[in-house]
């Protein structure tokens, strides 16, 4: 089976294709086939699961991709626990997000262009995951970006959305920058891309020490682009001028988890190099705490959620950047992450359906008695994300608290601290969310839409509320399954190592009962705040934290100090150069040439006398300078 498994790339990579060039002759029809094909996807990758050999790693070669010199690179495909975990979250919810956009699109002119950008991402991102070497992973990496791009610029009426458009492939663009450089390394000193070549060159030691290491930051480079991390965060919050269905392909099963999926694929580097895994930890656990804070200030739904990816990514980050013990904690948190985020974003998109696309919490209130399906669904989101006891996250997130907590030194507390901190801030800010859309007076009887619509909110049609169900219903059980039994920590060994079984020296169950305690009191705190009535109108007179805070920690501010108006600068200056200098020599000679023979042609008279006069003057003055030499 394994050697058709680029039938998982064919099927939606077709989709995309077919729909692009049939145009609006696929509009009656353009979303079942996008559907269909995704669908087909998902199935032939759970007959992979239940019959692959995921105990060994199997390579396919499907064609010679650059046969140049001395660079072979052949368009293969790698079959392990890593790359079809991956591809069944892809493939999985990115299937019910395709389902929830048939009702989401259903007014939208362009759906048939939608579904086929849809199912482009989705071929991309199982380019990038079933890839067996870096170039290959590059290749989808890079479709990725142009999705996104495609995706979140979808409203191309709004300057804010082709601005957000812009700003994320711009972004992504200096990430991808540091991926390329990295597989530059990787060539010339293994003399191939491919992961086992690669890795086999890491492991009989042909990289040096500040090859590994150079290696490694430039991989984590890449990783904070696609993933949101620091210091490259800002463009995923402005994603979400995207419809609704593309903020949950985006946060919850593809983009996102690409920089996760690059550090766990590239154990052996980072196994290789202690200072590139710090790096790692650090950039988690900065990220964590980064996107908490700001979650806590913005008003608009979409950009809590958003915010909140930015953190749950960062926790990611920090579980495979402790190296083996933790590679797949983080992806065990990533495949629950896919859950109850999807979920959730298809909530805040039923919430935005039912109330004529509004997205401030603050014209919303009570709405659990007129969304009940939507309300329930959300909150079992909302408590596995949170780490309430015996739900998903309360599995995954707290395995990683105490794996940080149970590095040594300062590392421990450093990194143990702010993983802890962030489960009470994350606590906080999505019960806020909670409180001030679905509890409390129901302020939008008083208000009215922007064009002057009232607000009439209602239940989302099926084929919406269904896969929000089907994803709750994971957020509830899929932490637990694969921490009870222990079968996918497991099953993902031979592709990311083996974990070590003690619990890094602290009791899990007081350590669980920490985490529970920290996250109920940011809970009950919220409650306190937000139980009374919201004013509808955001304060303007807060605290310095939270100014920051809505100017996301002036992370947009710092890019445009470090990055923008220094590069802006520096194109002005070379243009000048290059005006004045370059242009300006070239064009200077050419005027004075031009000028000179200008001026000398007027001694071209044509008269005798002329030119005898001018003999004349000539003899006089050679006669002077020898006169003058002979007498000096």
């Amino acid at each position: 089976m394994t050697a058709s498994s680029w039938l998982l790339v064919a099927l939606p990579g077709l989709g995309a294709l077919i729909l692009l060039l049939a145009g609006k002759r696929a509009k009656a029809w353009g979303h079942l086939l996008g559907c269909a094909t995704v669908t087909l996807a998902f199935v032939y990758g759970l007959i992979l699961f239940f019959t692959a050999d995921t105990g060994t790693t199997t390579d396919t070669k499907v064609y010679s991709w650059i046969p140049v010199g001395q660079l072979q690179v052949d368009f293969g495909l790698r079959i392990d626990a890593l790359s079809l975990t991956f591809v069944l979250l892809i493939t999985g919810v990115g299937m019910l997000i395709h389902y929830y956009s048939i009702g989401y699109m259903a007014d939208d002119e362009g759906r048939y262009r939608f579904f086929a950008y849809l199912n482009l991402f989705v071929a991309s991102m199982l380019v990038l995951v079933l890839g067996n070497s870096f170039v290959t992973l590059y290749m989808g990496w890079e479709g990725v970006g142009l999705a996104s791009y495609l995706l979140i610029g979808w409203y191309q009426g709004r300057p804010s959305a082709a601005t957000a458009a812009k700003k994320a492939f711009l972004m992504n663009r200096v990430g991808d920058v540091g991926l390329a450089l990295a597989i530059f390394i990787m060539f010339k000193y293994a003399g191939s891309t491919g992961y086992a070549e690669v890795f086999k060159a890491v492991g009989d030691g042909k990289f040096s020490t500040g090859a590994i290491t150079a290696m490694a930051i430039l991989l984590l480079l890449g990783a904070c682009g696609k993933s949101g991390q620091f210091p490259l965060q800002a463009w995923l919050p402005d994603a979400m001028e995207g419809p609704t269905p593309v903020s949950a392909l985006i946060h919850a099963a593809t983009m996102v988890t690409a920089g996760v999926y690059l550090v766990a694929r590239s154990k052996d580097i980072f196994n290789a190099t202690e200072d590139g895994r710090l790096i790692v930890t650090l950039v988690g656990t900065v990220t964590l705490l980064l996107g908490c804070i700001i979650g806590c200030a913005y008003d608009d739904i979409k950009k809590v959620l958003a915010y909140s990816t930015v953190s749950q990514i960062g926790y990611m980050m920090l579980a495979v950047g402790l190296g083996p013990i933790a590679y797949a904690l983080g992806i065990m948190h990533l495949v629950a992450h896919g859950f109850f985020k999807a979920g959730l974003f298809l909530g805040a998109g039923s919430v935005m359906h039912a109330m004529n696309d509004e997205v401030d919490m603050r014209k919303f209130g009570g709405l659990w008695k007129k969304m009940p399906i939507t309300f329930w669904t959300f909150a079992l989101g909302y408590a596995a994300l949170i780490g309430f006891p015996l739900l998903s996250g309360f599995w995954t997130k707290d395995a990683i608290i105490e794996a940080a907590f149970g590095q040594e030194g300062w590392r421990g507390w450093v990194m143990g601290g702010a993983a802890l901190l962030g489960a009470g801030l994350t606590a906080f800010y999505m019960t806020r969310l909670m409180m001030m859309t679905f509890f409390g007076k129901a302020r939008w009887k008083e208000l009215k839409s922007a064009d002057g619509r009232e607000f009439h909110p209602h239940e989302a049609k099926p084929i919406m509320w269904v896969p929000m169900v089907i994803l709750a219903i994971g957020s509830v059980f899929a932490g637990g399954l694969f921490t009870l039994n222990k079968s996918f920590v497991t099953w993902l060994a031979p592709a990311v190592g083996e974990a070590p079984e003690e619990h890094f020296g602290i009791n899990k169950w007081l350590m669980s009962g920490i985490v529970v305690g920290i996250s109920l009191i940011g809970a009950v705190i919220a409650y306190l705040i937000f139980r009374r009535d919201v004013p509808v109108e955001q304060p303007q007179r807060v605290s310095f934290v939270t100014r920051a805070a809505r100017k996301d920690l002036y992370g947009n501010a710092l890019n445009e100090t470090l990055v923008a108006r220094p590069g802006t600068w520096l194109s002005r200056a070379l243009v000048y150069v290059d005006n004045r200098g370059v242009d300006g020599a070239v064009n200077g000679l050419a005027a004075g040439l031009g000028g000179g023979s200008g001026r000398l042609r007027r001694l071209q008279t044509g008269f005798v006398r002329s030119y005898a006069l001018s003999m004349l003057g000539g003899t006089f003055l050679l006669l002077a300078a020898l006169l003058l030499v002979r007498f000096s």
